[in-house]
């Protein structure tokens, strides 16, 4: 009966799906027999190899063996064999497979942190990527227009990673990756990468023409950080105030010539930046020595100047004072005028007197017209002193009483510099 069997198994296949198997995908073996075995009347064990070795553990009724992920090493020679009973089996024809790998493409560099700028002591990290490619692929990291070759790296995967743990100065270049899965490299494009150094703290020095500075010296400023990434700007300040500033295109430092004066005394500092971080360096006083003379002009200008600060408001304030004072004075004298007093002669009397005649004259304003017309009456009046022969004391018939009328006839101009001559 076994032979039976075996004579109707008049045929066995190896079929091979998909017919050309592309690296990384899937590829199944099918064990068949012609005619099928439903209508056979055993059970079949089936069992399958590659190169001469099993491919699984034991023979099983399944007649297929399927691979989920073939490789580029999975080529070779493939047969199948059934087996009826453990002594009775028949072996398919032997196929050759042939795994075919996809070529690499589409290469690139990436790098961490982005952008390319990094500070001295950073990480940087070198990405090598594919987009296409199959298989073991091994990538290559690269440095300058040379090629100088960092590092090697083989791995089943789509990506690799390169590290420099703590980057210097001279790291700065231009960089490039390749990869390889058997069809030759394949490079990505360059990269530039930059490495710069914060500025140190700079150090101030003054350069003096003698040790004892006085108004007119030159004296340089220099300042100057050791390290640092060029260009570095440099600023100069003196207290607070900002003095002026320089540019070191190509690393170094810079001085700055002050030409003397007697408030130039005081702390000065300067400053560096790249552009990275700023830095500050140390105060350094400045003494200047002024001569006497200058601090005899500097003492009588402070004087003059605390003079006048005092005067100027107290000349302006007496002379407010006469002003209000004379203008309340015309003012006065403008209604004196305008009152008039009643006319009260008087007389001079003189007893006694040696003189025989005198004469005595009294002047009074008697009278205010329209039309600003000032009329005065002038008395005259004589007196002489009676001898005892002659009549007792009264009236003397003999005495003169002489008056006149004068009168302004232009008109007075009542201004206020008439009034002031009042006054």
């Amino acid at each position: 009966m076994f032979l039976r069997l075996l004579l109707l198994i008049c045929e066995l296949f190896l079929i091979v799906s998909p017919s050309r198997p592309i690296e990384g995908n899937t590829m199944t073996l099918t064990c068949k027999t012609q005619p099928p075995p439903q209508k056979l009347d055993a059970k079949l064990q089936f069992l399958f190899y590659k190169d001469g070795r099993a491919l699984g553990p034991a023979l099983d009724s399944l007649p297929e063996f399927r691979i989920p992920v073939v490789r580029k090493e999975d080529s070779g020679s493939y047969w199948c064999q059934a087996k009826i009973t453990s002594i009775k089996a028949k072996l398919s024809r032997r196929v050759q497979i042939e795994v075919h790998r996809v070529p690499i493409g589409n290469v690139s560099l990436e790098i961490q942190p982005p952008g390319g700028h990094l500070i001295e002591g950073e990480k940087l990290v070198l990405v090598c990527l594919v987009t296409e490619g199959t298989g073991d692929i091994t990538f290559f990291w690269f440095r300058g227009a040379r090629g100088l070759s960092l590092k090697m790296k083989t791995q089943h995967s789509l990506m690799a990673t390169f590290e420099i743990p703590a980057v210097r100065e001279n790291d700065s270049d231009q960089y490039y990756c390749a990869a390889d899965n058997g069809y030759g490299p394949s490079f990505s494009e360059l990269v530039s990468i930059t490495v710069r150094i914060p500025v140190s703290r700079p150090v101030l020095t003054l350069r003096a023409p003698a040790a004892q500075l006085v108004v007119g010296h030159i004296v340089e400023l220099h300042c100057e950080a050791q390290r640092g990434s060029p260009p570095i700007l440099y600023q100069f300040y003196h207290e607070d105030g900002a003095l002026g500033n320089s540019s070191a295109p190509f690393g170094g430092g810079v001085s700055f010539n002050l030409s003397l004066t007697a408030e130039d005394s005081g702390n000065y500092y300067c400053e560096a930046n790249n552009g990275q971080v700023a830095q500050r360096s140390e105060v350094v006083p400045l003494n200047i020595t002024v001569p006497m003379e200058d601090r005899n002009e500097v003492l009588t200008s402070g004087v003059i100047e605390l003079v006048l600060g005092i005067l100027a408001p107290t000349t302006l304030a007496l002379l407010f004072c006469c002003w209000l004072k004379r203008k309340i004075g015309r003012r006065t004298a403008k209604d004196a005028v305008r009152s008039i007093p009643s006319p009260v002669p008087q007389e001079s009397t003189y007893f006694n007197s040696q003189a025989p005649e005198q004469l005595h004259f009294d002047y009074e304003n008697v009278n205010i017209v329209s039309g600003d017309e000032v009329y005065s009456l002038v008395y005259c009046v004589q007196q002489e002193q009676p001898s005892a022969a002659e009549e007792p004391l009264g009236t003397h018939p003999g005495d003169k009483d002489s008056s006149a009328i004068y009168s302004r006839l232009k008109k007075a101009d009542l201004t206020d510099m008439d009034y002031d001559d009042v006054m």
